[in-house]
């Protein structure tokens, strides 16, 4: 019987330094995983900084990419162009999400600090945005829409303001507001 103790004494042991251990990484995951995650106060600047180290080009590519649900190649693509650590990529894409740029030159970066979505700019090409589901299908064109702006509005939809998406869309293209809902709803979820 004694020949059993000690074994019994480890086991314990060993079970109650697993309990402790499982417990308290549940509370660090959970603290986390519970509460929404906010950005960052220096997100906005970080957004600014990741923007201006990318040419007109690579700007619209990872733009393109992040409104289209691929951040992992949006992430690979920014980490290859600039060279900064996979972290800090992560980061700065995760921040041009939240904070959509539009693309200034490196003159027009030092000139301006911060450009305002109110007013659309013309493009010189076409943009067409199409959204569908089953059997219904929606369009818009606009030489007021661009990769950034449509990944925004896309974005303002999938967080489920609707409203917010909707009048960015008719303030960049040429469609009622009834159209632009019509148009919201077959986004994807």
């Amino acid at each position: 019987m004694e020949s059993l103790v000690i074994p019994a004494l480890i086991l314990v042991v060993v079970v109650l330094a697993v309990g402790l251990a499982a417990r308290a990484l549940g509370r660090r995951k959970g603290g986390r995983g519970d509460a929404p995650q906010q950005p960052s106060p220096g997100a906005a600047e970080l957004a600014r900084t990741a923007s201006a180290k990318l040419s007109e080009e690579e700007h619209r590519r990872i733009y393109a990419l992040i409104a289209q649900g691929q951040a992992m190649a949006a992430i690979k693509l920014y980490y290859e162009v600039t060279g900064d650590g996979l972290r800090a990529s992560r980061d700065a894409v995760g921040a041009l999400a939240a904070h959509p740029q539009p693309y200034r030159g490196p003159e027009e970066a030092a000139e301006q600090p911060e450009d305002d979505d109110d007013e659309p700019q013309r493009f010189p090409y076409r943009y067409r945005a199409i959204a569908s589901k089953g059997d219904v299908t929606r369009e818009v064109s606009s030489n007021m829409l661009n990769d950034e702006i449509y990944g925004r509005i896309r974005t303002l939809a999938r967080n489920g303001d609707t409203e917010a998406a909707a009048a960015a869309l008719t303030r960049h293209s040429d469609i009622s507001m009834k159209q632009a809902r019509e148009f919201i709803e077959l986004l994807d979820d």
